[in-house]
């Protein structure tokens, strides 16, 4: 009878115990030893045979499957379409999936800026996965190991105009753990109050928000900065100055009226003035950031490391802030944060997805030394945590999430619950309709 793989390395490390003249392999010793081995895995015969989704509402789920049986999960980011990551199929099929850079490098070209970039980051998430489960250890320790135990997060937490009531939803927060605050003081707040905004006579909502910000033609007036200042005061007074509060959602207002309201903030110390404009206005960004003392942050849908470097060289803001299922995934994201690092700049992350998205952000913060915080939207959805299982529940305890030891990102994936959680049907459909094609594409970005 042939003997299995678990009692064959077994006996290999009694025996080689024994040669060292010291009997310590107990059972119990090996079966901890071999607990997060693959044993059914050879990781150098490793090959993808499979790329399936299942959507849950607005956040597609990537599964990557193989030869061995083993897969990885991956999230394609909030809002972004399935089919980013289903066309890159075609590139995947054959491949070893632990030779991650090699196949990022191969589809990073179909990604780009904010949720295109998607397909290509969840597929980076699962690589990852895929390659801690064959090989028996967590993310981080493949990243170089980890600068912390538990991740800070910081919660989204619905607005209100009347800054009292918001101020208590905030003082809740820290009730409930958090050490980070963000607080949303958009333009908003101004609606229906005369001569607080000037902009276009008749410009609907909609193409206001299509508009660039510096191409609205909208204005904050000293009676708007006022408001919006006091309504900072307010909510500063409930929560008080010992915790960190960030502001987010201006509005799409022009680059004076940013540094105006910049300056009116400036007394009440928050942690950062975040998506004043859109990220790619370097030297717009520098103009805001060097009027104002308060500090500066953007990044959420920039792809890739090298516009990064363009704000950090630059100086241009305080703090980046990738999303790691936009700025090219787990690797590339650590990159960019040491990359910042060596500026003397901060890196927050954004996320708004599901614990399989958080998961990848949680590894990567603990890998990543100059990290700050970790958004999360979903904080108040009993049900956000149900897909997945292995971890430590519940997953955000006091404002923290616990870095996973297990393998790959260190969970397993709740089936039953994902099926309850599908936007559309069809758990992890086979897709051979996104099988690589019988002739060659010439899709190279050089000849």
């Amino acid at each position: 009878m042939k003997s299995s793989p678990l009692l064959g390395r077994r006996s290999f490390l009694r025996s080689a115990a024994g040669a060292a003249g010291a009997a310590f392999w107990a059972d119990s010793t090996l079966d901890a030893a071999l607990h997060y081995t693959q044993t059914s895995s050879k990781p150098s015969d490793l090959k993808i045979t499979d790329l399936r989704v299942a959507v849950l509402p607005g956040r597609p789920l990537v599964r990557i499957d193989t030869n061995q049986g083993i897969s990885g999960y991956g999230e394609v980011r909030d809002g972004a379409s399935k089919t980013y990551a289903l066309m890159l199929k075609r590139k995947l099929i054959g491949e070893n999936p632990c030779n991650i850079d090699q196949i990022f490098r191969k589809i990073k070209q179909f990604g780009h800026h904010a949720r295109q970039g998607g397909g290509v980051c969840g597929i980076e998430m699962a690589l990852w996965d895929l390659a801690g489960r064959a090989y028996g250890v967590p993310v981080y320790q493949m990243l170089g190991g980890k600068f912390r135990d538990s991740i800070r997060v910081y919660a989204d937490t619905p607005q209100s105009r009347d800054p009292k009531v918001f101020g208590e939803r905030l003082k809740r927060r820290v009730e409930q753990g958090f050490t980070f605050l963000k607080m949303d003081v958009g333009i908003g707040i101004l609606q229906g109050i005369p001569g607080t905004l000037t902009m276009p006579l008749g410009m609907t909502p909609q193409e206001r928000n299509d508009t660039v910000h510096m191409f609205t033609g909208i204005e904050v007036t000293d009676k708007g900065i006022e408001l919006m200042a006091e309504y900072v005061a307010r909510v500063r007074e409930v929560v008080g100055y010992d915790v960190p509060l960030a502001a987010d959602h201006f509005g799409h207002i022009g680059v004076n009226s940013c540094i105006r309201l910049g300056k009116a903030l400036q007394k009440y110390n928050l942690a950062w003035l975040e998506d004043m404009i859109p990220w790619q206005y370097t030297e717009l960004w520098k103009k805001i950031t060097d009027s104002v003392d308060t500090p500066t942050l953007t990044g959420e849908d920039i792809y890739l490391k090298e516009p990064f470097e363009v704000l950090c060289r630059e100086h241009a803001v305080d703090i980046i802030q990738p999303d790691l299922a936009t700025s090219g995934g787990i690797l590339e994201t650590k990159k960019i944060g040491d990359m910042a690092q060596e500026y003397g700049v901060a890196m927050a992350m954004h996320m708004a997805g599901s614990p399989v998205s958080c998961y990848a952000n949680v590894h990567c913060a603990a890998a990543t030394e100059n990290f700050i915080a970790l958004e999360n939207h979903s904080v108040d959805d009993p049900h956000w945590a149900d897909i997945v299982d292995g971890v430590e529940k519940p997953v955000l305890q006091k404002g923290f999430i616990k870095v996973p030891q297990g393998p790959g990102l260190g969970f397993t994936i709740n089936e039953e619950a994902v099926k309850k959680q599908l936007r559309e049907p069809g758990y992890f459909e086979p897709t051979p309709e996104w099988d690589p094609p019988k002739y060659r594409i010439n899709d190279r970005l050089w000849s």
